[in-house]
């Protein structure tokens, strides 16, 4: 049984200092590692950076992040993601890493991802430069997951799961307002999960949607955002040859 805690939307500044820390501290006795899916500050600065750091900082399960789009805001991704990683954390855009914890290897593809919404409609690569751009960047962020994913085929892993901000797939933005959806989500990264092939999809970003979706490859995607989740973290269990989530539970937030 290999158990993958993850939250998302966490969006913590000066005043959240200790909040999650006491839940955390419990992972051991539940999960062998935590997925960190964006938006884990409020406006992406330093600042805010350091209480999220002290949050994870010496944990005794690994800790795999990726940024979203608050963490972007302030113009100081880099900043922020070298913080965390002082931390212990490691931070993906557009990479794949290995954790262990017990006999377990856990492969973890990452990347924030992007809008552009899902098949019927979405946009296209056509028109306006910055149109263009906006799919295009869309594309490239799909594309290295993809890349990652494969990459952890050669890595003997038990488990890969891909771990984004922005969602995958239309399945778990429901609850969140038609209209926004293309600034939710894109189809390509769905797309990349299935060619690739993944075990799990863990995604944050719509604080109104729904945790459970699914790709059209059959891969189980969960939005874990912390609004949705309505705790500190969420475990999810993937056992036996097919490697499919059998089971869920979590710590509750303080």
């Amino acid at each position: 049984m290999i158990r993958i805690a993850a939250v998302g939307d966490i969006h913590m500044g000066p005043e959240s200092k200790g909040r999650l820390r006491p839940s955390f501290e419990t992972l051991p006795d539940s999960a062998d590692v935590l997925l960190l899916a964006g938006d884990l500050t409020r406006h992406g600065t330093p600042e805010e950076a350091r209480v999220v750091a002290r949050e994870i900082e010496g944990l005794a399960v690994p800790v795999v992040a990726v940024l979203g789009n608050h963490d972007h805001h302030a113009d100081c991704a880099e900043e922020v993601a070298a913080v965390l990683r002082d931390a212990g954390a490691r931070v993906l855009e557009g990479q794949a890493t290995v954790v262990g914890n017990g006999d377990a290897r856990i492969g973890v593809a990452g990347t924030k991802g992007f809008g552009g919404g899902f098949v019927g409609r979405c946009a296209g690569e056509f028109g306006e430069p910055i149109m263009k751009e906006f799919v295009r960047y869309s594309r490239r962020r799909a594309d290295t997951l993809r890349d990652s994913l494969l990459e952890l085929r050669e890595q003997d892993c038990d488990v890969r799961i891909a771990l984004t901000h922005f969602s995958p797939v239309p399945d778990t933005l429901a609850g969140e307002a038609p209209e926004i959806y293309p600034f939710l989500g894109s189809y390509l990264l769905a797309e990349a999960i299935d060619t690739a092939g993944a075990d799990l999809a863990v995604h944050g970003h719509a604080h109104l949607g729904t945790e459970h979706g699914m790709t059209s490859g059959g891969v189980k995607v969960r939005n874990v955002a912390q609004p949705v989740i309505g705790r500190a973290f969420h475990v999810y269990h993937l056992a036996g040859p097919e490697r499919t989530p059998v089971g869920a539970s979590g710590g509750r937030a303080g």
